[in-house]
């Protein structure tokens, strides 16, 4: 058994996952084991005005070091008796696009003790699709799958059966569609359409690199798809284990994007499931998922609680 810490800095949030590994075939069919003993999120919007500016804000640093801080006592905590807990801190698209990113890592370095991976979007389609799919193998859907990770600045999107075969990571995300595009409350119907078209132009691009049209089962990964669900399903409150694994149709994903896109920023804080740091941009990231089933023709859309977080884990064993 190892026990690991894996962090993943994105564009809207920062989260944490401690846990147990135990290994097993390693081929992507369920070998081994994965226990959680700590899964931690923070919205720190490390990506708020990336997209104009190019450069990660002092305030959205400041934000995101000390959710980090927090975490590195965890994995101390949780180290006694373990030995040295192997961490790995992984940094996704707003990290990418920051010309400042040298002051995102020294921080980081000062914080774990570990130098952050800015990784391509490539890597993290893999990473995603790992942890979306080592347990999902379990169940047998149709494949190959189509992962889906809608982040707050890029979306991955990965086709593979047991391990990812083709992946493009395109720059939309919930985080930059919002400030992008939706900026009234709500957002006016000539702001959802230029974010439709939007969305829509780098969905065809994925063609390009992902043949979409040989997968059989379209799973969703991440923050925006999980609330969709949550909110498609009429949870009182966020319940990941009823969330994990729920099968979600189109008409459904297109109800809740209709709902979230029509109310205020007060009425989308009124839903049950929905985190706090969420309610600014929910709006885009279910069009996002909207417009991929669309564009796609899935029916349906298999949600996941394991994600990118999960993979980063696995590869630390």
């Amino acid at each position: 058994m190892t026990r690991v810490a894996a962090i993943d800095c994105g564009t809207n949030s920062v989260r944490l996952l401690i846990a147990d590994i135990t290994a097993g075939g390693g081929d992507g069919e369920g070998g081994g084991t994965l226990t959680d003993v700590e899964r931690r999120m923070e919205i720190v919007r490390l990506g708020e005005g990336v997209d104009q500016t190019g450069r990660l804000s002092p305030a959205a640093l400041e934000r995101t070091f000390t959710a980090m801080r927090g975490y590195a006592e965890l994995i101390e905590r949780h180290g006694d008796g373990h030995g040295p807990v192997k961490t790995r801190v992984v940094a996704t698209s707003a990290t990418r696009d920051a010309a400042n990113r040298a002051d995102f890592v020294s921080g980081v370095v000062d914080i774990f003790g570990v130098v952050p991976e800015v990784i391509s979007g490539d890597e993290e389609a893999g990473l995603s699709f790992t942890g979306a799919t080592r347990e999902l193998a379990k169940l047998r859907p149709a494949r190959p799958y189509l992962v889906v990770d809608i982040g707050g600045g890029s979306t991955e999107i990965v086709l593979g059966s047991s391990s990812a075969d083709a992946a493009r990571s395109i720059d939309i995300g919930c985080v930059r569609m919002t400030e992008r595009h939706l900026r009234d409350d709500p957002p006016s119907p000539e702001q959802i359409s230029n974010a439709a078209a939007d969305i829509d132009t780098a969905l065809a691009t994925v063609r390009e690199a992902v043949p979409v049209d040989e997968a059989r089962t379209l799973v969703g990964l991440a923050g925006s798809v999980t609330t969709v669900a949550g909110i498609a399903l009429d949870l009182p409150r966020y319940e990941p284990d009823r969330i994990h694994l729920a099968r979600i149709t189109a008409g459904q994903v297109h109800e809740v994007t209709r709902r979230l896109l029509h109310a205020t920023r007060a009425e989308r804080a009124e839903f049950g499931v929905m985190h706090p740091g969420r309610v600014d941009v929910i709006g885009a990231g279910a069009l996002i998922l909207d417009r991929i089933m669309r564009e796609y023709g899935f029916g349906a859309v298999v949600v996941s609680e394991h994600d990118i977080l999960d993979g980063i884990a696995w590869s630390l064993c």
